[in-house]
């Protein structure tokens, strides 16, 4: 049974909550991690945390076929209100520990190769620190799947738009709906057979890509 690793998992209603029963109904044994929750809690912000998870997962249920990054630090600021401190910490979790991930998983990958699957975002304008390391975080993808695409690794960043996965007040779901063309929110089910597909053998050759899985919201531009 191939293993898969989703970060960013311990809320009820989370995206990767969404994904993980997905991928056990595919076959995958699913390990999941998150900050003081999962399988293997990890401190992500850590230089040490993202090497570490690797070789404990890797250590108790053998190697990863997949690796599904559904971690994110979000505290809301601009350029004004940004502090030096806040932003080092967004770029630590999102940023520096997906990178750190994607080495470690790369270099204990089974011959056959694996599949790295990312979330983003590009909610950036007054929440500056989170979008910057989001952009980041895209860059990092999509090199992976250039540079590790020889190991037989493919990697995708998924941007799913509005989610309601709690966060939303009524307000906020009332001014976003009317930017969905089909008259409603995602939903974490809504991202699931997204997932489901590009950790599938069918959908191995999609690499390098940014997907905006978002139900048409990103098209009203």
């Amino acid at each position: 049974m191939p293993l898969a690793l989703v970060t960013g998992a311990a809320r009820a209603n989370s995206i990767a909550a969404g994904v993980v029963p997905r991928l056990v109904a595919d076959g995958w044994h699913v390990v999941t991690s998150d900050l003081d929750a999962g399988d293997h809690p990890c401190d992500l912000s850590t230089a040490t945390g993202p090497d570490d998870l690797i070789a404990r997962v890797a250590a108790e249920h053998g190697p990863i076929t997949a690796l599904v990054l559904s971690h994110a630090h979000d505290v809301e600021s601009g350029i004004l209100d940004t502090t030096a401190e806040s932003f080092d910490r967004h770029v630590a979790v999102n940023a520096r520990a997906a990178l750190l991930l994607i080495a470690a998983f790369a270099r204990q990958v089974p011959e056959g190769g694996g599949v790295i699957v990312a979330f983003t975002s590009d909610h950036t304008t007054g929440n500056l620190p989170y979008g910057a390391s989001k952009a980041a975080l895209d860059r990092i993808v999509i090199s992976a799947a250039r540079e590790l695409g020889p190991l037989g690794i493919s990697a995708n960043v998924v941007n799913p738009g509005p989610i309601d996965t709690g966060w939303m007040d009524q307000g906020v779901r009332d001014g976003l709906t009317p930017h969905q063309p089909m008259g409603r929110l995602g939903v974490p089910g809504d991202i699931a057979p997204v997932v489901s597909f590009l950790l599938s053998d069918e959908g191995r050759w999609v690499s390098g890509q940014l997907l905006n899985t978002d139900g048409g919201f990103s098209a009203r531009y």
